[in-house]
């Protein structure tokens, strides 16, 4: 019997309906490639594998690894299905795409590498066009927050996401639906329009340049945005319509970008 790994952050999901509400979200079809990371005992795996014409699937646990490969011996076989052990976030997926042109990444993964796995696959070169994830409820609700709700803020983390593609909240799964329980709700998000085009041409921004930003606004979260850059007087944010008291928080991706765009904010 294969047990859970605390140390690998692993919870099984058991229910078949949020599995199939994961792949119904990732409109996943037979031309895709599916890129699952931890596919635990394969519950999401067997699901992908009926719509998607290949699925590759990163595990680091070499339990796991030997439990899969039995449990889906004739798709292995056949090449639907690839298994690869090893970290998810050292994995190069452009190797594995000779044929195909683009790749959607669905997964239920450990809460811990949330947000290292979204700055991952995210800032390659070889973006999915599409992230379905199952992961802890307050993290989802962090990514897409919306502005437009006075009571809501934006995170390095929400900022980091927003800027390569437009986050969207699904469904809120309750912590029931896992083996072993966790101790919080999950959900799944959905990320949409995944592409660099906020730092390619015409915008011409910089990339490291923009997040050393984005950093430097949030590094000390009591403190009003002007100060945190050092801004010699207010024009910049004037000129991007952004008020001079405002804090990190509640600056849009959309400021941001401004903010970079702006001639009168060279000095940042």
């Amino acid at each position: 019997m294969i047990k859970a790994k605390k140390r690998l952050g692993q919870n099984f999901l058991t229910s078949k309906s949020i599995v199939s509400l994961i792949v119904s979200s990732a409109e996943v079809n037979q031309k895709d490639t599916v890129l699952e990371v931890g596919p635990g005992k394969g519950i999401l795996t067997g699901e992908l594998l009926k719509y998607a014409g290949k699925v590759i699937a990163i595990e680091k646990d070499r339990d796991l690894i030997d439990f899969l490969k039995d449990k889906f011996k004739k798709e292995i076989e056949v090449k639907k299905l690839e298994l690869i052990q090893g970290d998810a976030l050292e994995f190069d997926p452009k190797p594995y795409l000779i044929k195909a042109k683009s790749y959607k990444i669905v997964a239920n993964i450990p809460y811990y590498i949330t947000s290292r796995l979204l700055k991952t696959f995210l800032e390659t070169r070889t973006q999915p066009e599409k992230i379905v994830l199952l992961i802890q409820k307050e993290v989802a609700d962090r990514i897409t927050t919306k502005l437009s709700n006075g009571h809501r803020k934006e995170s390095i983390l929400s900022i980091s996401v927003k800027v390569y593609g437009t986050p969207k909240l699904i469904k809120k799964v309750p912590a029931m639906f896992f083996n072993p329980k966790p101790k919080v709700d999950s959900a799944i998000i959905l990320i949409n329009d995944i592409s660099k085009k906020n730092f390619t041409r015409p915008k011409k921004i910089d990339e490291k340049k923009f997040f050393e930003i984005v950093k430097k606004g949030f590094s000390s979260k009591r403190k009003l945005l002007k100060n945190n850059l050092n801004l010699p007087d207010t024009e910049c944010l004037v000129k991007c319509g952004i008020p001079v008291d405002a804090r990190a928080e509640r600056l849009s991706t959309e400021d941001w970008l401004c903010l970079l765009k702006n001639s009168t904010c060279a000095e940042l």
